[in-house]
């Protein structure tokens, strides 16, 4: 079975500063992701295939879920603070959605707040990035690329043959207890905390 190279994860970038958009795509394109950058949350979600006339069940026939299928996105990396939809509802409205929900979703923020940490962490998000975004961040995001696709393969996979009977189970990710769920918001608060403030980014060269 062949693991995915980098080049084959594709990460949605959304972020209304021009300025931190172009960072974050320079430092995806450095780790070999594909990259696609839009500049808000309702953007981001049109890419994606997803529109709130699904939710108010209007007849109008859509053509965007057509862009998704052709183009998968592996992984969503979203700036907090937009104007219009923020980060936290555009991680709501993905989390809310069944045929998006198992994207995994970091959140990045030019403001340490702890209550902001806890609340995106809660509703999902896999990390919680500080900015300016550095490499070293960027080298987190592989492992729930990787753990995002092997759960869609296994999902299908569990509907297979009724006879058998295959210890893989075990390698479903089981539902996160709430003390699992805060020692992981604890652990992140710790290292940003340690951190504490980044300076902001003045150039492009990537450390």
């Amino acid at each position: 079975m062949a693991i995915a190279t980098e080049s084959e994860f594709h990460v949605l970038a959304v972020d209304d500063s021009i300025i931190d958009r172009k960072l974050i795509e320079r430092l995806l394109k450095t780790s070999s992701y594909q990259v696609t950058t839009v500049d808000s949350g309702s953007k981001a979600l049109q890419f994606l295939g997803f529109h709130e006339d699904e939710e108010s069940n209007q007849n109008q026939p859509s053509v965007s879920p057509m862009i998704h299928r052709e183009v998968q996105v592996n992984l969503i990396i979203t700036d907090y603070c937009m104007p219009g939809m923020t980060g936290y509802d555009l991680l709501k409205k993905i989390k809310e959605s069944s045929s998006l929900r198992n994207i995994p979703v970091v959140i990045m923020s030019s403001e340490n707040v702890p209550s902001r940490i806890n609340r995106c962490l809660e509703e999902g998000a896999e990390e919680f990035f500080l900015k300016p975004v550095r490499l070293s961040d960027v080298n987190k995001l592989k492992p729930h690329m990787v753990k995002a696709k092997a759960k869609d393969h296994q999902e299908p996979a569990k509907q297979g043959p009724e006879g058998s009977e295959t210890p893989e189970v075990q390698s479903v990710q089981p539902q996160q207890t709430p003390a699992q769920s805060s020692n992981k918001r604890k652990a992140i608060e710790e290292g940003i905390s340690q951190e504490r403030t980044r300076p902001r980014y003045s150039g492009l060269t990537v450390i």
